[in-house]
């Protein structure tokens, strides 16, 4: 079902053409959009003003001049053509279902590109963030956290990424919950192509987001700009892996500059990917051991214990997956005793979890009784 805001419920829509139009000329990025718009007032007055006018205001370059000039609408026509699909929707800044969250950044994009449900834009979100190439571990918790989140209706955003970012999607999708994917390519194209299941099923159940007009290809400066979008549609950030010099600290960067909370999970000093989250500890990010901590920062209060399960959140994001043995392994060893305790699981099980994770190659066995994450 088509939003109110999007072009084939309310006509033509001349004023989105005018957007697309000023938004696709040369040398025109967000900053330069918003001074055209506080000399012209919309981008329809941009292109209705004089050329004299144009040329006056000091704001475009000769390049963006001509191209203003020669009003080419067919250069918008294969996104006017997409926005024509099911569920396939166009936001406007001044558009009613524009994201309250992320109007307040310092550049939010003029435009996003939508497929799936509009409104999911507009509900409480945290994004979940880190390296590509995590460790089984850190899949673990970024899934863990995900699900656990999404069961308290708090919409988990992130970048869609391979690794880190892929398990918090598929923990939302696995709680039955929307989630969110911005996206650093325009929304015909799937990045990476390995995710087109992945991003089928986050726009069926949430929506795929993106300030790239369609036909863009993924480059290596669209991630930045894409990384600002999932802090600021978040009331926060969590950062589960993450290498010193990475995407994922960029986004926890703009996160903290856009006044948004940063939160990072700790992990064993040999990981190498524990690095940037304990860096970002250091500079005053939450340091995280369960969902309460993240609760408690956002001041969002627990729902009440279901009747038919009085477990607590811990205790549900500790015993709701199939490999629940991960939660307690890390790159420090630890022997089959000290599992038994922390997990309550029996000696048996801890044992037969074990092997299939050493089958899996997913932990190694050191020293003859204790393991440590691969």
């Amino acid at each position: 079902m088509k939003s109110g805001n999007s072009l084939n419920s309310v006509g033509h829509r001349m004023d989105l053409v005018y957007w697309l139009m000023l938004l696709r000329a040369p040398n025109v990025g967000t900053h330069t959009f918003y001074k055209a718009l506080k000399v012209f007032e919309s981008p329809e007055q941009v292109f209705l003003a004089s050329t004299t006018q144009r040329k006056a205001c000091g704001v475009f370059r000769q390049e963006t001049l001509d191209f203003i000039e020669q009003n080419d609408t067919s250069l918008v026509q294969a996104d006017l053509d997409w926005v024509k699909a099911d569920d396939c929707h166009i936001l406007i800044l001044i558009d009613n279902g524009y994201p309250e969250q992320l109007k307040t950044i310092s550049d939010p994009p003029p435009l996003l590109y939508v497929r799936g449900d509009v409104s999911c834009l507009t509900l409480p979100q945290l994004a979940i963030v880190g390296s590509r190439n995590p460790s089984s571990g850190g899949k673990q918790n970024a899934h863990e956290f995900a699900k656990s989140l999404s069961n308290l209706d708090i919409v988990i955003t992130s970048g869609m990424a391979s690794g880190i970012d892929a398990s918090a999607h598929i923990g939302a999708l696995e709680a039955d919950k929307p989630t969110i994917a911005v996206c650093g390519t325009g929304l015909d194209r799937i990045y990476p192509a390995k995710h087109k299941s992945l991003a089928h099923q986050i726009s069926t159940k949430g929506a795929l987001v993106s300030e790239f007009y369609i036909g863009t290809a993924p480059t290596a400066t669209n991630f930045p700009r894409r990384n600002r979008i999932i802090s600021g549609l978040s009331l926060g950030t969590l950062v589960v892996e993450a290498s010193i010099k990475s995407g994922t600290m960029i986004t926890a960067k703009l996160a903290a500059e856009q006044g948004k909370e940063v939160f990072a999970v700790p992990s064993s000093i040999h990981n190498p990917l524990s690095q940037g989250c304990h860096h970002l500890i250091k500079q005053g990010a939450k340091l995280v051991e369960s969902v309460e901590d993240i609760l408690d920062e956002l001041q969002i209060d627990l729902p009440e214990p279901d009747q038919e399960n009085n477990s607590t959140t811990s205790e549900k994001y500790t015993h709701n997956n199939s490999s629940v043995l991960l939660k307690y392994l890390s790159y420090d060893a630890i022997n089959i005793d000290e599992i038994v305790e922390k997990s309550g699981l029996s000696p048996q099980i801890v044992t037969q979890e074990l092997l299939l994770l050493e089958l899996k190659d997913a932990v190694e066995k050191v020293d003859g009784f204790g393991y440590i994450l691969k």
